[in-house]
C-alpha cells in the first residue's frame, strides 16, 4: 500500500508539523485589481484514490499534497486559531497563492458529537464572521475554499476538545469512548458527503505511548481497544461505506516489540537491553508488514503517513551533520510546493490555486490538458496601448497572441517608475483598467499570454504612461500607525485608514518606507508588495469602500523594534 512517500516524503511533514494560525500567514502577493474569469473544462469530480504508490485524480493522473495545519477546532476555542485579528477570507486566498493545495484541520472528537447534537458556540472572531457560529465559520471557509482552489483533509487530534488535548497518547478518554469516536467520523463524513472539497480523513493525530505509560497504542491483528491498526481499519470502513471516494490516513503509533517479545514486555529486560523499536508519535509504521490495514473493497483509498518534523520540534540524528536551515527549505520544503512551468498546482480541475483570476496557480485541468504534450508557447502580444486616462485609472488594450492550442489567459506586468515588474492582473480578453494607480505617477505595463498547459510567451512591448494629477474629487485619507504587541526581536501592528474626504472611497493606498532595522513579515486585511525597503498595501476587495469619515485596518507583523515610519502615506480615490 501507498506510504506517504508518494507525498514526496516531507509533504506528509509539511501537513503535519506546520502550523497556520493569522496572523503567521505570509506576506500578501500583488492581487488583480479586476478578477476576470478563465476558460473552465467541463465539470470533473476532485475524488482522489491510490494507484501503487502514488495518489491520482479519477482519471489517473499523479497528485501531489502539499498542505498546512490551520489549529483551532481541536482546541478549547473550537474555531480557528488568529479569526479574531485576520481576515479567514485574507488567509485562505494567500494560503492559495503560495503554493499549498490541502488544508489539514485538526478537530476534536468531543467537538463533532457536539455539532451533531446541535451544539455550536458563538467564538470571537472578526466582524465578517460577526453573528456565525462555528459550524457556519467552517461551513463558509468550506466555500472560500472552493473559490480559491483549496482541498480539505479532516483530522481527529484529540479525544477532548482540549488546546493539548493531542498529548493524550490515545482516541478516546473518559465519556469520549471509541464508539463516539467512529460516529463522529460518520457523522461528518455524511454531512459532507457530496462536497468534493473533502477529500480525505487523516483518523487520529499521532497515537503514541510506551509500555511503562498506559495507555498506549498498539498496532496488531486484535480486535482490542487500543489496536491503533483495528481503531484505523474500523474508522476507515465507516466513512468509506459512506463516501467510498475519500482517502484514509492511517498514521504510525512510537513503539513496537523487537523480535521475540510481545505487547506485553516490560520496556526493558533485565540486562537494560530494549524490548521495543522506538520511533516519534505517530511515526512508527513497523508493524504494517505483518499487520496491514484492510479496508476491503477500498483499498485503493488508504494513505500511510508516517509524521516527520524539523530540527525546531525534535533534533533528529539527521540534522545534526550537513545541515541547516538554509538546506532545509532549500533541499525539502520548497521542492514539495507542486509546480508546472513556474506555477502553483490546485487539486481543483475547474479553480485555479489561488481563484480564477490567479497569476500563481492554475487548475489541474490545465496541468494535463492535452495530456501533458503541449509545449508550445503562445506568441508575445502586441504592445499595450493606453486610452482614458486619469488620475487613479486607465483603459489598456492589446492585439491577442497566437498559440497551436488556443490562448487562454493574458499576465499584466505593471513597473512604476524604473522599479521591476510584477504581475497585477490576469484576464481572459485583450484589455483591461486598472483602478488603483497613483496621480502623477509614471508607469510601465507590458503583457504575456499563457495557454491552457501553463506554456507562458515572451513579454509584449512595454508602455510608458504618466498619470495627471488628481482633484476634484474631494477624496483623502489619513494612516495611523499602531503597535500593538512586541517581543523579543520582533512586533505586531496594525495601520488605520481613515477617509478624511468628503464622499466615499472606492479604493486606498498606503506606503511607507521601513525604518532602519525592520521589516515585515506578514500581513492581513491588505495587499502588500514591497520593493526596495518600500512598502504599498492597498484594500482588499471587501474594505476599500469607506464613507466619508468611516475607518478601517489591516494588521501585520515584522521584524525589529516596530518604530513608526516617518513617511507613512496615504491616499484615495
Amino acid at each position: 500500500m501507498p506510504v506517504s512517500a508518494r507525498m514526496r516524503a516531507a509533504v506528509v511533514a509539511a501537513c503535519a508539523a506546520v502550523g497556520l494560525t493569522a496572523p503567521a500567514a505570509a506576506v500578501a502577493v500583488a492581487a488583480p485589481d479586476t478578477p476576470a474569469p478563465v476558460v473552465a473544462a467541463a465539470p470533473t469530480a476532485d475524488w482522489l484514490h491510490t494507484d501503487g504508490n502514488r495518489i491520482v485524480d479519477e482519471a489517473g493522473n499523479q497528485v501531489w499534497l502539499t498542505g498546512v495545519n490551520w489549529f483551532g477546532f481541536n482546541a478549547s476555542e473550537r474555531v480557528f486559531h488568529g479569526l479574531w485579528s485576520a481576515n479567514i477570507e485574507t488567509i485562505t486566498r494567500q494560503m492559495a497563492e503560495r503554493g499549498i493545495n490541502i488544508v489539514r484541520v485538526p478537530m476534536s472528537t468531543q467537538l463533532l458529537p457536539e455539532w451533531k447534537a446541535g451544539q455550536t458556540v458563538v467564538p470571537n472572531v472578526n466582524p465578517e464572521l460577526a453573528g456565525k457560529n462555528n459550524l457556519q465559520v467552517f461551513d463558509h471557509w468550506l466555500q472560500l475554499c472552493e473559490k480559491y482552489g483549496l482541498k480539505v483533509m479532516l483530522d481527529v487530534h484529540s479525544a477532548e476538545a482540549d488546546n493539548s488535548g493531542h498529548v493524550y497518547p490515545v482516541w478516546w478518554k473518559g465519556t469520549i469512548t471509541p464508539e463516539l469516536f467512529y460516529q463522529g467520523w460518520e457523522w461528518v463524513t455524511d454531512r459532507y458527503n457530496a462536497n468534493d472539497t473533502i477529500v480525505a480523513m487523516d483518523i487520529k493525530n499521532e497515537p503514541h505511548g510506551t509500555p511503562n505509560q498506559p495507555p498506549r497504542a498498539k498496532w496488531d491483528s486484535s480486535t482490542d481497544q487500543d489496536n491503533f491498526k483495528y481503531a484505523c481499519e474500523t474508522a476507515g470502513r465507516r466513512i468509506l461505506a459512506i463516501n467510498p471516494n475519500l482517502l484514509i490516513l492511517c498514521e504510525g503509533i512510537e513503539v513496537y516489540p523487537r523480535a521475540g517479545e510481545t505487547w506485553n514486555s516490560p520496556n526493558t529486560d533485565p540486562d537494560l537491553s530494549p524490548n521495543y523499536h522506538y520511533n516519534w508519535w505517530g511515526g512508527n509504521l513497523r508493524g504494517v508488514a505483518q499487520h496491514p490495514v484492510n479496508l476491503g473493497a477500498h483499498q485503493d483509498q488508504l494513505v500511510y503517513s508516517p509524521h516527520d518534523y524539523g530540527p525546531l520540534v525534535f533534533e533528529q540524528p539527521w540534522f545534526q551533520k550537513d545541515f541547516d536551515k538554509n538546506s532545509l527549505i532549500t533541499d525539502v520544503w520548497r521542492p514539495v510546493l507542486w509546480q508546472h512551468n513556474g506555477r502553483f498546482v490546485s487539486l481543483d480541475h475547474q479553480v485555479r490555486l489561488g481563484g480564477a483570476a490567479s497569476t500563481t496557480g492554475i487548475s489541474l485541468a490545465e496541468r494535463y490538458a492535452g495530456g501533458g504534450s503541449d509545449t508550445v508557447a503562445p506568441t508575445a502580444p502586441g504592445q499595450p496601448t493606453v486610452s482614458d486616462l486619469t488620475a487613479t485609472g486607465a483603459t489598456l488594450t492589446w492585439t491577442a497572441a497566437t498559440d497551436n492550442v488556443g490562448v487562454t489567459s493574458y499576465d499584466v506586468l505593471r513597473a512604476v517608475g524604473s522599479g521591476p515588474a510584477t504581475v497585477v492582473a490576469t484576464v481572459s480578453g485583450t484589455s483591461y483598467r486598472p483602478t488603483n494607480l497613483a496621480a502623477e505617477t509614471t508607469y510601465t505595463v507590458s503583457v504575456r499570454a499563457r495557454d491552457a498547459a501553463g506554456n507562458v510567451s515572451a513579454p509584449s512591448a512595454g508602455r510608458t504612461f504618466t498619470t495627471p494629477a488628481g482633484g476634484g474629487g474631494g477624496a483623502g485619507c489619513t494612516a495611523t500607525w499602531t503597535v500593538t504587541n512586541s517581543w523579543q526581536g520582533g512586533f505586531q501592528g496594525q495601520v488605520a485608514v481613515k477617509n478624511t474626504g468628503t464622499g466615499p472611497t472606492s479604493t486606498w493606498r498606503v506606503t511607507w518606507t521601513n525604518p532602519t532595522g525592520t521589516a515585515i513579515s506578514a500581513l492581513w486585511n491588505g495587499r502588500l508588495t514591497t520593493s526596495g525597503g518600500t512598502n504599498t498595501v492597498t484594500n482588499e476587495p471587501y474594505n476599500g469602500t469607506l464613507a466619508a469619515g468611516a475607518s478601517t485596518t489591516f494588521g501585520f507583523t515584522g521584524t525589529g523594534a516596530g518604530t513608526t515610519p516617518s513617511d507613512l502615506a496615504c491616499t484615495a480615490s
